[in-house]
């Protein structure tokens, strides 16, 4: 019996310690990035025109749009409409993006102009 109860304690131990590490990452909590909008392609380097033109003609042909924040480019991952339309009226431009990050990838949750 006693055993028994051994081993169900470091059972039970063990679960708890697998789920401080596991919980954080599974309720990251989304932030604000503020940073300029580009695309993946170019990130912030642009060949063709303006930030803006550059930007929008690489979006069009099949780039993702990018958020370039210091030296770091996120890759923006989003398929709703409204962020979509917001990031492309803001190519080029400061914008703040509220979302949570993954390595090089930011989740969209909402797109604004920067202040």
């Amino acid at each position: 019996m006693r055993n028994k109860l051994h081993r169900t304690g470091i059972s039970l131990a063990t679960l708890l310690l697998a789920a401080t590490f596991t919980l954080p990452s599974a309720f990251a909590a989304a932030k604000v990035y503020t940073g300029e909008v580009s695309d993946a392609m170019c990130g912030a380097k642009h060949q063709m025109g303006s930030a803006a033109e550059c930007t929008k003609a690489c979006v069009q042909h099949g780039s993702k749009y990018a958020l370039v924040v210091g030296d770091k480019v996120y890759t923006l991952d989003t398929k709703d409409k409204t962020s979509m339309s917001k990031l492309n009226d803001l190519a080029g431009k400061k914008a703040s993006v509220k979302g949570t990050a993954t390595g090089d990838t930011i989740a969209v949750s909402s797109v604004m102009a920067a202040k």
